[in-house]
């Protein structure tokens, strides 16, 4: 590989439910997780304010995953995962009383021999 050529990290955006509310992140790292049932989700990236605005829900979500290494989230909460070209802001939005249907559950894991 030419050393001109710096291979771009992949940027994801995670949709879930949590608490009756939908949380949008943005992270280089989403994989299926070793623990049955749960999303893997790992870089999650947070914007540098340079504006005197700043975001309470955006700060909130700092908060609670600034330290964070990686997270797991159940299977039956997440919206969506998309792939995209660059992050936005994270952020938590009401569900307005939306209902989401979950996939049909349990899961059949299966056994090794």
């Amino acid at each position: 590989m030419n050393s001109n050529m710096v291979k771009k990290k992949s940027t994801f955006r995670i949709q879930f439910h949590n608490s009756n509310q939908i949380y949008e992140l943005y992270a280089h790292e989403v994989s299926q997780s070793h623990m049955a049932g749960f999303i893997e989700v790992g870089q999650i990236i947070f914007g540098e304010h340079t504006k005197l605005l700043i975001d309470p829900a955006e700060e909130k979500l700092k908060r609670e995953f600034g330290d964070i290494k990686h997270t797991y989230i159940p299977h039956h909460s997440i919206i969506r995962i998309d792939e995209v070209d660059h992050s936005g802001k994270n952020r938590i939005l009401d569900s307005d009383g939306a209902v989401v249907t979950s996939f049909p559950g349990p899961a059949i894991i299966p056994q090794k021999n």
